[in-house]
């Protein structure tokens, strides 16, 4: 039972790795994949139903959708990267000092309860609100929504590995706090680390897409999933493709992210293991 519950965890890993490479594909590549340049207008074509000239359709102004999707693509994970690379290094430096230090948990802990607070997408709607649209303010703003939920959970594991007897055995022989925290506790932390920096690019995937379909994330003019589900919002009736095919690929991407995740986490975790 053991054996075939492994293989699962694998194959639901590997399928996750297979549907992520496709879309990271589409976003390194996405000059060779795409068939037009998302920001070429056709207007004798707008609307177009999917072709094998527009294999997407084509939009209002009649630019080609697969190639807007495809760019898209490269913009999602551009932020989704970004997200987790400031969640990864704030959240991790604030678990560990909350963790090891009892008078930072205090300060640290009051302000990520207080983050958390607000649902993550309230907050980075109001962060993004006030500092404007752009690229860079809602890699800002979701990663200041997500950090808590890495700190709480690098804490809760720090609070745990630091009674270890290596840790003791280390504090002994007179390591300062920061070879502690960085050599005999944060190896020790990565598994959860790695599964919830996972779950966290898929989160900031779809709050990217909801921002800018809100209207306060990218500008208009950027070929991303969500501006394209807002523009076509309004011909959902008579054009459904644009908001149809969008919405499919923030699923998928979602999706992969959530599998690979949990493959992970099933893998790693001793408990669910011998299950």
């Amino acid at each position: 039972m053991s054996i075939l519950k492994i293989n699962k965890q694998y194959y639901q890993i590997l399928f996750g790795v297979i549907l992520l490479s496709a879309i990271l594909i589409c976003a390194l590549f996405a000059p060779l994949v795409a068939t037009h340049d998302p920001a070429d207008y056709d207007v004798p074509n707008r609307l177009s139903p999917p072709s094998k000239e527009h294999l997407f359709g084509t939009d209002q102004y009649g630019r080609d959708v697969f190639s807007r999707v495809v760019y898209g693509a490269r913009l999602t994970l551009f932020i989704g990267i970004g997200v987790v690379a400031l969640c990864g290094v704030a959240g991790i430096s604030f678990g560990l000092l909350a963790g090891y230090f009892k008078r930072a948990e205090l300060i640290i802990m009051r302000i990520m309860d207080g983050l958390m607070a607000f649902p993550a997408i309230l907050l980075a709607l109001v962060i993004v609100a006030a500092m404007g649209p752009g690229m860079k303010n809602v890699i800002i703003a979701l990663a200041i929504s997500y950090t808590p939920r890495v700190a709480r959970l690098v804490r809760g594991v720090v609070l745990v590995v630091k009674q270890f007897d290596h840790v003791e055995a280390a504090r002994e022989t007179g390591a300062g706090p920061l070879r502690i925290m960085l050599v005999h506790i944060l190896p020790l932390c990565w598994s959860p680390i790695i599964v919830i920096l996972t779950l966290i690019m898929a989160y900031a995937a779809l709050a990217e897409a909801s921002l800018t379909f809100l209207g306060v994330g990218l500008p208009p003019n950027v070929p991303s999933w969500g501006n394209i589900l807002s523009e076509g919002r309004i011909y959902m009736h008579d054009s459904p493709w644009l908001t149809f095919i969008p919405g499919v690929a923030i699923m998928l991407s979602v999706l992969s992210l959530n599998i690979l995740g949990d493959g992970i986490r099933d893998l790693l975790d001793p408990r669910l293991r011998n299950v």
